[in-house]
Parts: structure tokens; C-alpha cells; sequence
């Protein structure tokens, strides 16, 4: 896998406790809303309440894992991705997304990462990137790295363990941590 360019956003790989569990948010996303969301994507929450697609660079609040609504003919939808411009019966959609900033992602990089990128940080890259015949990200993570004193959208903590992927390969698959969480305070220098 890590020496093809395949990559499947961001897929809750563990959380410390065991639990890696979505949170389900009434009418999280507004009727209507104009950009797609795919499974996998990155996703915040926006001054209304609801969530939209993440932009590199900023406060995010995890990664989407799917929705339901009834649609206007009064049929009920579930899927794994959020069709732009989707119109549905008020009061009636459910968002599904991951939340919890200490949950650990695995996530392929756009090139190869060394071992020694552990505890950088780095940004995403192709944040949008993916497909709409299988509702999935293919968003990934930039082998540039933060450096030192520098914060990115994601930390690196390891190694996804799988037995085609190695450190220095042609599309390293790394395990991650959000790193720019809207749910945790920012600490600033005085």
C-alpha cells in the first residue's frame, strides 16, 4: 500500500480508552449546504453550529463519518457522504463525525516520511481530494514537515502497522493526532 499513492483520509485507527466512537449531531449540516463531505474528510464546526468542510491551516474538529436525513419526497437517506446542495425535511438529518482530539488517525502521506518525522507536525494535503462513487476522502498528509516551535494541522506519533508499509516508503502511512482541535485551548506565549 505505502508505495502506491492510494490514500483514504482520515480513518480512525484507536483512541486510549478503547473507544473510538462518532458523535451524532442533530441537523449538523444545514439543508442546502453547497460543498460535499466525504467520509474521511476533514470537518469543523462552524459560528452557527453546524459542521462544514476543514481548511489546511486551520482549527478543525475531526474527520466525517457520514449522515442521515429524509429527503423532501419523505424517504429516509443514509450514507457516508454528503452530496452538495442536498436539500432535506427540516428537523430530520443526523451528521455522524469523530470529535475527540486524542483519538489516533492513520492517514497516507503525500510522499515518503522517515521515522525521525515523529512528534513533527505537518499539514494536510489534497483536504477535498476524493470520490463520490465510493464516498471517500482521499485526503492526505504533507511530507513537509512543521519543524520545530511550529504547529501543523496534524502530529505524527507513529507507524500505521501494516505489513506493506515502512518508514522511507514512496507513501508512508502514519498514525496521527489533531493537532489544531477546536475543542482544546491554545496555549500562547506572554
Amino acid at each position: 500500500m505505502s508505495s502506491t499513492s492510494a490514500p483514504f483520509g482520515l480513518r480512525p485507527s484507536f483512541h486510549p480508552s478503547g473507544l473510538d466512537r462518532a458523535v451524532a449531531l442533530a441537523n449538523g449540516i444545514a439543508s442546502g449546504y453547497g460543498t460535499g463531505l466525504l467520509k474521511g474528510q476533514p470537518v469543523a464546526l462552524n459560528s452557527s453550529g453546524v459542521i462544514v468542510a476543514a481548511t489546511a491551516g486551520s482549527a478543525f474538529q475531526g474527520a466525517f463519518a457520514g449522515q442521515e436525513f429524509t429527503d423532501l419526497t419523505g424517504r429516509r437517506q443514509v450514507s457516508n457522504q454528503w452530496i452538495a446542495s442536498t436539500a432535506y425535511q427540516t428537523g430530520s438529518q443526523v451528521t455522524y463525525y469523530y470529535s475527540d482530539p486524542n483519538i489516533v488517525y492513520d492517514i497516507q502521506a503525500d510522499g515518503s516520511l522517515a521515522q525521525t518525522s515523529i512528534g513533527d507536525q505537518a499539514n494536510f494535503t489534497n483536504i477535498t481530494a476524493g470520490s463520490t462513487t465510493t464516498g471517500l476522502s482521499q485526503c492526505t498528509i504533507s511530507t513537509t514537515l512543521a519543524g520545530t516551535s511550529a504547529v501543523g494541522d496534524l502530529r505524527i506519533v507513529g507507524l500505521y502497522n501494516g505489513v506493506d508499509n515502512a518508514w522511507g516508503d514512496a507513501y508512508t502511512v502514519v498514525q496521527v493526532q489533531i493537532s489544531r482541535s477546536q475543542f482544546v485551548a491554545t496555549i500562547n506565549a506572554i
